[in-house]
């Protein structure tokens, strides 16, 4: 079997709009097409015993064991591997459960789908399961426990932290969007100017200076002390004289920690000898020059979390440690300890696992122990000289226990300091009687503290401190979405979002936009090139200057990642035609279709999908939308449309010359289409459609009709505007037109407009683009020679694994096709072709150039019309 490619899908997709993280693995079974399950001896047997928890799946039996028995009868390889991606990776602590495996229009090559929890994990859980399949064929060993522990590697590296995590669960639980900025934990919630930023549980909120505060112990210490807050006694120590000034001072037990430490790292706790001391002095000073040398107060060790200057969570920490049976030794009571099912790797369970380092062999051999010695019954041993969860600690939830003054007294810190989200590290008997009553006292106060020992604490109540972050970051009535307009179809897409984008500006929003040629902020190019995908999108979104997104949205870009958002306000479909048809498993239009209802499919309940009435296949996709539909129509009179407005439904319409929104029979008229420039005098009937699409999504968004209309007047299309879309070059004796037509649909537009152009002679400039079917080439050259007198064939771009000879040789088939005797001859270059048709044209002629690399046949077009300009002044 041989893997062809791998796809990680991130958002709404042709498999699912909901499930939006999915693996899709194009999986040639080469021979193994001929072998299903119930050809291959054994195989049921050793899937069963590799495998064992496969029992749950129920395939499409619908009972535990389904997937076995359709094993029994024979499935094939593809099938069988979507179930172990999923299998292996829920083995892994990644629970996970959709799948689909569908066969291509290429025999015996598949493509398998199933979903993913971490990206990295999906894509290496792609590759075993098809190692695991090809083991499991030929009868041979396999190792799954090592595709297991490496998942887990992958997911500990890969996924955010369980602080970051929660934070993020809470958002989408309130569905508030959120984007992951970069491979760490630093998170953007919302879209453009409503988005939020935090990192691990600092936020964009937190003030820099409580930070650096938090950051210098001595200094956290010294405000505390002034504001009247107990704190322990001690001192910075950098040298062994300063050590052994401020233990005279102090006295005994004392802790060592680096004054910049976090995490327990480089501390020494109860140290009662100077030879100790000396030894935590140069432990500490592997982090940092500078020591904290403090009283060892006795106690326990709690931590309180205050957000948003209130106290929302206590818990009291305690550091690893076993029990003693007077049987086992320390490292039996660790083991059985790690069999504990709420103990995992890393962070995939409540607690951690705990291992074995050098902090624990220095604390054991300060008792005179040793990893294989046997604690008495009932002696509790400590492995850890730090609380932390993430080295084995357990914690116990005491919120509900702490006394009020003690609750005034951590909320008064958090503003001492001046964090919006704080950690108070507090040692003390307890936290039921106030710290001044019990000699309790503030260790710390900690910035970015972590929340799994609340969330998910070892005894006692769990609670959702994530809740108050967000409660914090979006209080009531704060918006965390923009709006989203998507615009996806074969033709008129880019021209209908920068018609939109137009629309939006002139309402007063800052508006971003993604086209074809480029990305935009307010008008400004910020990327260029064709940015129609989900990165794009996912740019705009990140924008924290863009207040309105119009998001061209490409097939390419939705078969390869899915869309950049989760939901759009609303989505345009401007028509379905053939093109691009043979790529990706998209052979016919019924599948092109499929790509592009992923848009309306993604629009949210209360949102409008903008159809196109003409176009049979949006008619079909309108028929199965949850959302509002809305159609437009160059045709009021068309029997659908008639329907819709018997209905009582909003449309919009081209009627005795005018744009016009229809409300049930009821008629606004918004404006004459020959007063709308893109229309070009109301000829270019493909650009009326444009125009109809993008009034109605105004319309339907509440825009006011006279906005719309002096919006619709004032977008001047040409080279700055619409580039490549209809730009028409007027010389003193012909005309140029360069357009992006690629393809039949756009040939037949142009055909349309050029229908009403009168002219001495019409040249054309055509070029096959490789990628696209035979037929579509013939289509495309059959549709030029009706409308042309003499073409220019040109082939330098795009060739796309075909020869010059081959491309010509088809487009020669299309003019024969026509019926029509035309001239032609053939320029390579397509710069040299435009140069040429231009050089040798006769007076009252119209070349068309339809270019696929716009930006040069722009350029050399208004380079020839300037210099005609320049020449003509100076004469």
């Amino acid at each position: 079997m041989k893997i062809e490619k791998i796809q990680a899908l991130r958002g709404p997709n042709i498999w699912s709009v909901k499930r939006k993280k999915l693996i899709q693995m194009r999986l040639d079974l080469e021979e193994m097409e001929q072998f299903p399950t119930n050809k291959i001896d054994g195989f049921r047997e050793r899937i069963e015993a590799l495998m064992p928890s496969l029992y749950t799946h129920r395939c499409s039996e619908g009972t535990p064991g389904g997937f076995f028995s359709r094993i029994e009868r024979g499935t094939w390889m593809g099938h069988v591997i979507e179930h172990i991606a999923l299998e292996i990776q829920t083995l892994a602590g990644m629970d996970t459960g959709f799948g689909r495996t569908r066969e291509t229009k290429t025999p015996g090559t598949y493509n398998v789908v199933f979903s993913y929890l971490e990206e990295n994990v999906g894509i290496y859980a792609a590759e075993a399961s098809v190692r695991i399949a090809e083991a499991l064929i030929a009868g041979t060993e396999y190792d799954l426990d090592a595709d297991i522990q490496m998942m887990r590697k992958i997911r500990e590296r890969d996924r955010l932290g369980p602080s970051t995590g929660s934070i993020v669960e809470e958002a989408v639980a309130r569905d508030i969007p959120w984007i992951r900025l970069g491979t760490n934990s630093l998170v953007q919630l919302g879209y453009g100017i409503n988005q939020m930023r935090f990192q691990a549980t600092i936020t964009n909120k937190t003030s820099h200076i409580a930070v650096d505060i938090a950051c210098n112990k001595e200094q956290t210490k010294r405000m505390l002390s002034a504001a009247s807050i107990p704190v322990a006694g001690g001192d910075i120590c950098t040298d062994e004289e300063s050590l052994k000034a401020t233990i005279e001072k102090i006295g005994y037990p004392i802790v060592l920690k680096p004054l910049d430490g976090n995490h327990g790292k480089g501390a020494s706790i109860n140290v009662t000898n100077y030879e100790d001391a000396v030894a935590g002095l140069a432990f500490a000073q592997n982090y940092g020059s500078r020591v904290i040398v403090e009283k060892f107060i006795t106690g326990y060790d709690f931590r309180v979390l205050v957000i948003d200057n209130k106290v929302v969570a206590a818990a009291q920490r305690v550091p690893a440690h076993v029990k003693g049976d007077g049987q086992h030794t320390i490292q039996e009571l660790i083991d059985t300890e790690n069999m504990d099912l709420r103990r995992g790797y890393g962070h995939e369970n409540v607690l951690t696992e705990i291992t074995v380092d050098r902090d624990t062999t220095d604390l054991l051999t300060k008792k005179g122990y040793t990893i294989d010695t046997v604690p008495s019954i009932g002696e509790i041993v400590y492995l850890k000289s730090t609380a932390n969860l993430s080295t084995g600690g357990t914690s116990i939830d005491v919120t509900d226990m702490m006394h009020p003054e003690n609750i005034f007294l951590s909320e008064r810190i958090s503003r001492v300091i001046g964090l919006d989200v704080c950690g108070i590290d507090i040692m003390a008997e307890n936290l039921t009687q106030p710290l001044k009553e019990n000699g309790g006292v503030i260790l710390e106060v900690n910035a970015a503290p972590g929340f799994r020992m609340h969330l998910a604490p070892s005894e006692g109540l769990p609670r959702n401190v994530a809740a108050p972050v967000i409660d914090m970051l979006y209080p009531p009535g704060k918006p965390s979405r923009i709006p989203i307009f998507a615009i996806t179809g074969t033709n008129g897409k880019t021209t209908t979002t920068r018609l939109l984008a137009h629309i939006v500006k002139n309402n007063g929003f800052k508006v971003g936009f993604t086209t074809s040629d480029g990305i935009y902020v307010q008008n400004h190019m910020l990327e260029k090139g064709d940015t129609t995908g989900p990165f794009s999108a996912e740019y705009i979104l990140k924008d924290p200057t863009v207040e309105f997104a119009i998001l061209e949205t490409a097939r390419g870009g939705i078969l390869r990642s899915g869309l950049g958002f989760s939901r759009c306000d609303i989505g345009i479909i401007t028509n379905i035609q053939e093109d691009h048809l043979g790529l990706s498993d998209i052979h016919n239009l019924d599948d092109l279709s499929r790509v592009k209802r992923v848009i309306p499919r993604s629009v949210k309940k209360d949102g409008w999908a903008v159809l196109n009435a003409d176009d049979p296949e949006c008619v079909k996709i309108g028929k199965e939308l949850d959302c509002n539909v809305a159609y437009f129509s160059l045709d009021e009179d068309s029997p659908f449309i008639k329907e819709e407005a018997k209905a009582g439904r909003v449309t919009a319409v081209y009627e005795n010359g005018f744009v016009t929104i229809k409300k049930g029979e009821w008629k606004i008229r918004i404006e004459r289409a020959s007063h709308i420039p893109l229309t070009l005098g109301g000829k270019a009937k493909f650009m009326i459609a444009n125009v109809l699409a993008a009034t109605l999504a105004s319309y339907l968004w509440g825009f006011k009709t006279e906005d719309i209309s002096l919006s619709l007047q004032t977008f001047i299309p040409g080279t700055a505007q619409t580039p490549g879309r209809m730009n028409i070059f007027d010389f003193k004796k012909f005309k140029v037109l360069i357009d992006f037509a690629h393809n039949p649909a756009g040939y037949l537009a142009v055909e349309d407009y050029l229908a009403n152009v009168e002219a001495t002679k019409k040249i054309g400039i055509i070029s096959g683009v490789g990628d696209r079917r035979d037929e579509d080439i013939r289509k495309c050259a059959t549709i030029a020679a009706r409308m042309f007198d003499h073409i220019i064939m040109r082939n330098e771009k795009h060739l796309r694994g075909r020869t010059e000879e081959e491309i010509n040789g088809l487009l020669l088939e299309g003019f024969k096709a026509s019926g029509r005797e035309i001239t032609y001859e053939v320029i390579p270059k397509e710069t040299d072709a435009i140069k040429h048709a231009i050089s040798n044209a006769v007076e009252g002629s119209h070349i068309t150039a339809l270019s696929d690399v716009i930006a040069n046949a722009i350029q050399i077009v208004q380079g020839y019309l300037d210099k005609e300009n320049e020449e003509s002044i100076q004469s």
